[in-house]
């Protein structure tokens, strides 16, 4: 077929851990707090009562940072190829009573559905283990698949490839994506990238190799599916086999969510920048194979372009989260997000070739999935590391519907009004209307760092509030209008 298409990319909750590795450095009696508490915050621990030996930073930790880059592969990959097969369907007439909003809704199915299992896929790797979860996946994702080529009825293709298939990412997905961080401390950024990539190196070659078995006169679709199942189930299964956590070693918690964490205004902001960003992201994932055809392109050159735009999520997911850390984690957030928009805009409606078709795919696609290679980064900056996992699981939940409807929305606007212009405007106003919460997001941020570094002198009454960390929060939300313009690293 979202971080975590074009690779459906896989979101990126390592990135977001790499700023506890900085806790190992300086005086060993002095630790930063793991609760993710803005600069100025600190806590004395002796080294007595500290928790875990390090990470061996390198080590095993690259074959198991390869692994989970394979089963990214095998799993978002071969989601972010669904553009190549929505094209096909429209073109043929496989399903009785099938029309382009039903095979628009199966393609949504499968991403919302991964995401809206992501709390049962956490409580499973806690309560029964890592590798039982991916088992689990492997075993639902390789049903789908092999299942989807029995499909005759559309409802039967809905079960299979949406349905299935999602549970199978979903769970692969939640079990195996916060493995590597445990591995590494100063290599965490560079270990997240090359697991990440693995989405969109995947969706290159399965969107090239789906357009290619559907052509194929010996192969065809009932193949195709086979052939991709059987492929997820070994690689899947080799890759469990050699994947270790190392979950005991840290006491890590694996909290489904928290409701409170709605309370705090900042919050919805952050929600805001993942409904709109999907709402963009899944309908642009899926819908450039067949704006292709549209204007005349051939199925191959379409397959190529959903191909290319892989290529460049797979391009431009490390360098945006290596680049966070120097230009700040919300400010590239808000950055990369606004240049969708511009792309969309300025390059993506005026298309009409081949040639700028693959630009737009290329360098737009670097920062097509900004949501999946930040969002880890920006909830830290948000909730703290220690509400991390309650932040994602939820935010995976609110993104349930956006992925569902996005590519409905998208082909029926395109139904309505007879042309791609509707739905490209829908696609790059919502990227900008979730740049825009992203910018209303830093405001907030830089009243919470302004306020910590004038030592808590900020006009906030200390009534109802428990620490520091609470009154820091409150300060923020009363200067997002004073300072979301301004520059500051944050």
């Amino acid at each position: 077929m979202i971080e975590k298409a074009s690779s459906i990319a896989p979101p990126s909750i390592q990135d977001a851990e790499k700023s506890s590795s900085k806790s190992s450095k300086g005086s060993p009696d002095h630790e930063k707090p793991p609760s993710g508490l803005p600069n100025g915050f600190e806590t004395t621990t002796p080294r007595a009562q500290e928790g875990p030996e390090p990470p061996p930073n390198g080590g095993y930790g690259w074959i198991v940072t390869f692994c989970v880059a394979l089963i990214n592969a095998h799993t978002w990959g071969i989601n972010s190829s669904y553009g190549v097969f929505l094209a096909y369907y429209l073109s043929n007439s496989l399903y009785p009573s099938a029309t382009p909003l039903k095979f628009a809704i199966i393609g949504g199915i499968s991403i919302s559905t991964a995401m809206f299992i992501s709390p049962l896929a956490t409580l499973s790797t806690r309560y029964f283990g890592t590798h039982k979860t991916l088992i689990f996946g492997i075993v639902f994702e390789a049903g789908g698949l092999i299942g989807a080529s029995f499909a005759s009825t559309i409802w039967q293709l809905a079960l299979s490839q949406g349905l299935a298939f999602g549970v199978g990412m979903g769970f692969l997905f939640v079990a195996s994506v916060g493995i590597p961080p445990q591995w590494f401390t100063t290599r965490r950024s560079l270990s997240n990238g090359i697991a990440a990539s693995g989405s969109g190196f995947g969706g290159l070659l399965y969107s090239l190799a789906t357009g290619a078995m559907l052509r194929s006169p010996s192969i065809g679709l009932k193949w195709c599916f086979r052939i991709l199942g059987l492929l997820a189930l070994v690689v899947n299964t080799i890759c469990t086999l050699l994947i270790r956590d190392r979950n005991k070693i840290i006491g890590r918690r694996h909290k489904a969510f928290d409701l409170k964490l709605f309370r705090r205004p900042e919050y919805p902001l952050l929600n805001g920048y993942g409904s709109f960003s999907m709402l963009g992201y899944i309908a642009l994932v899926f819908s450039l194979a067949d704006y292709a055809k549209r204007i005349g392109l051939s199925a191959s050159q379409a397959s190529v372009v959903t191909s290319v735009l892989n290529l460049g999520q797979g391009l431009g997911r490390p360098p945006t989260g290596y680049f966070s850390d120097g230009v700040g984690r919300i400010n590239m957030a808000a950055l990369t997000t606004f240049f969708c928009a511009v792309m969309a805009f300025a390059v993506w409606v005026p298309a009409k070739s081949y040639g700028v078709l693959i630009f737009y795919a290329l360098v737009g696609g670097t920062v097509t999935g900004t949501f999946w290679a930040t969002i880890g980064p920006v909830a830290v900056e948000v909730v703290g590391l220690q509400d991390l996992p309650s932040a994602l699981n939820l935010e995976w939940l609110v993104i349930v519907l956006p992925c569902t409807f996005s590519e409905p929305i998208s082909l029926e606007l395109v139904k309505f009004t007879g042309g791609y212009l509707s739905s490209q405007l829908f696609i790059g106003f919502s990227y900008a209307a979730a740049a825009l919460c992203v910018v209303f997001l830093r405001g907030w941020k830089i009243g919470e760092v302004e306020y910590v570094g004038n030592g808590g002198d900020a006009g906030v009454e200390d009534v109802g509030l428990e620490s520091m960390e609470d009154r820091a929060r409150a300060a923020g939300r009363l200067t997002i209008w004073k300072h979301f313009w301004r520059w500051r690293k944050v």
